[in-house]
């Protein structure tokens, strides 16, 4: 069976292309278009399709459009109703609905040879829970939540043989997402965007408005919960993009972040007495983005084993809506599902940038030396990678141990500082350095830093004292694994920072003459490109 799975109806478009119960391909929109996010949550640009992932998807495949079986789109306009009828300020939400109900004709253009009757409208919530729920071989508790769907902002089931059972759907306007986007916009930060912003910031905190949060911000007794209107103003004062931040903003921040935690972390109770005692608990949903959350649900929580969809965001959902119309599961293997080049491509394309290169016998030595002189690496290996995280395919990597490093990575980002930059480790010393989620191969769970190994890893040390931890294993990360080692073996150090290979309000670079130009702009020392090295001191004397 051949199944695309199409996002488009509020951000982070993307297609994902499944062909006889395998991941062939899925990309976010952004990766082609090079818009951040793809485009902006707003009704008038629902109409806008991922046509250029869509493309290569089935490009990839060797499939025209009309070779498919079904097409999977992530809302489903005949659930909605009026936003007012939910409560929501959307006066201009009956577009988006119209432009879904159009999508079989705008995907049909799109995609020429298209059947429109193949259009297949899955409920958004539903799509959401199938990426997490049938992309682990288990039976499995399952619990999405965002900003918002077609009439509801949360889901609560468990996937059985392949079968979604929903328990709970919290109906709008009660929303954590929404909540959290509210707190975005308020503190000065473009929503349905930077929230991970918040989620920094709420480090610096105090949560010295939590007994308030809990009046307003309550979990109920059948699985869902309310959210009351909140007056942001008389918490803290509206900040401007460029505007001070101040203690206020912070503990602001970390008061959403508490409560939301709390809330979550009931919600995880009530879908595991909900499911009978499954053990697994998967997650999707822009909230399941927030790692400080997720660690809480697996510390605390009544499961042995939490897995959170790589690309729990939107952009997921094109994943989940080919999994949903399969109907079975599919265990996801990696997130590296993304465009790649052959290194013959790579070559061509470094000599037709005139960059003077080598092909060292080992890549990830090399690279390994220059972060053990303190320099930067840029790391275009592979297939780009499926979400927001950059996890050892298209990252910039650093060392760990310089107390100045997160300053530098901020600067040649362009990012805040108050941002923190994680660490990657391979799996079989996770445990000497780190306590926590383990495995935690796609970066969606914080973890403590052992009190010994704080001074020496100060770069990736939270000033709450976690880290965002990704686990590098050798058998799906051998690369990766091999510079991990050569640099512990040159520095004593198992830790290199990493974080994603792009600067502030773009992307992640995709393709390799974006990887040239990141490395042409930014005070980068080494683009690691395949098996290439290009040094900057040689590339630019």
């Amino acid at each position: 069976m051949r199944v695309l799975g199409i996002n488009a109806i509020f951000h982070d478009p993307a297609a994902a292309l499944l062909v006889d119960g395998r991941v062939v391909a899925a990309a976010e929109e952004e990766r082609f278009s090079r818009r951040k996010h793809g485009k902006r949550p707003v009704p008038y640009a629902a109409w806008e399709l991922p046509e250029l992932s869509a493309a290569w998807c089935l490009q990839e495949a060797g499939l025209r459009p009309g070779d498919l079986d079904a097409v999977a789109y992530s809302f489903d306009p005949g659930l909605s109703r009026d936003a007012a009828s939910l409560g929501l300020d959307d006066p201009w939400d009956h577009v988006r609905v119209d432009y879904a109900r159009r999508a079989p004709q705008f995907l049909a253009a799109a995609l020429p040879g298209l059947d429109p009757e193949q259009v297949r409208f899955v409920p958004h919530h539903v799509a959401h829970a199938a990426s997490a729920g049938l992309s682990v071989p288990e039976d499995s508790a399952t619990l999405v939540l965002d900003g918002r769907g077609e009439v509801a902002s949360h889901l609560a089931g468990a996937f059985r043989g392949g079968e979604l059972e929903v328990f709970k759907s919290q109906e709008l306007p009660h929303s954590l997402g929404l909540l959290y986007e509210d707190l975005t916009r308020h503190l000065g930060f473009l929503h349905s965007s930077d929230e991970y912003k918040v989620m920094a910031l709420a480090s610096y905190g105090r949560p010295r408005f939590l007994a308030l949060l809990r009046e307003l911000v309550r979990p109920t007794d059948d699985g869902g919960f309310t959210v009351e209107r909140i007056d942001w103003g008389a918490l803290a004062k509206a900040r401007t993009a460029d505007g001070e931040m101040t203690e206020q903003h912070a503990d602001l921040a970390s008061s959403v972040q508490v409560r939301l935690e709390e809330v979550l972390l009931e919600l995880a109770r009530w879908t595991y007495e909900a499911a009978g005692g499954l053990k697994t608990l998967t997650m999707a949903g822009g909230t399941a983005l927030n790692c400080v959350a997720n660690a809480r649900i697996a510390d605390q929580g009544p499961f042995d084993r939490v897995w959170v969809q790589p690309a729990a965001g939107d952009s997921g959902t094109a994943l989940g809506a080919a999994l949903s119309v399969q109907g079975k599961n599919v265990p996801f293997g990696s997130a590296a599902l993304g465009r790649g080049w052959t290194d013959d491509e790579l070559e061509a394309e470094l000599r037709r940038a005139g960059l003077p290169f080598s092909r060292p016998g080992s890549i990830a030595a090399e690279a390994a030396k220059v972060l053990a002189e303190n320099g930067i690496v840029a790391w275009y290996q592979g297939r780009s990678e499926y979400g927001p995280r950059a996890l050892g395919h298209r990252s910039l990597l650093a060392h760990p141990g310089d107390q100045d490093t997160q300053t530098r990575m901020n600067d040649v980002k362009g990012r805040e500082q108050f941002r923190p930059i994680a660490p990657m480790v391979r799996a079989e010393r996770f445990d000497d350095i780190f306590t926590g989620v383990n495995p935690s191969p796609y970066m969606l769970f914080v973890h403590r830093v052992k009190p010994e190994w704080k001074d020496r890893i100060p770069a990736v040390t939270h000033v709450d004292g976690t880290a965002r931890v990704q686990t590098v294993h050798t058998e799906t990360e051998p690369l990766v694994a091999e510079l991990l080692a050569e640099f512990e073996r040159l520095t004593g150090l198992p830790v290199v920072v990493n974080t994603s290979l792009n600067t502030a309000g773009r992307p992640m670079v995709d393709t390799p003459r974006e990887a040239m130009e990141l490395f042409g702009s930014a005070p980068v020392d080494l683009l690691a490109m395949g098996p290439f090295a290009v040094h900057r001191a040689k590339a630019f004397a």
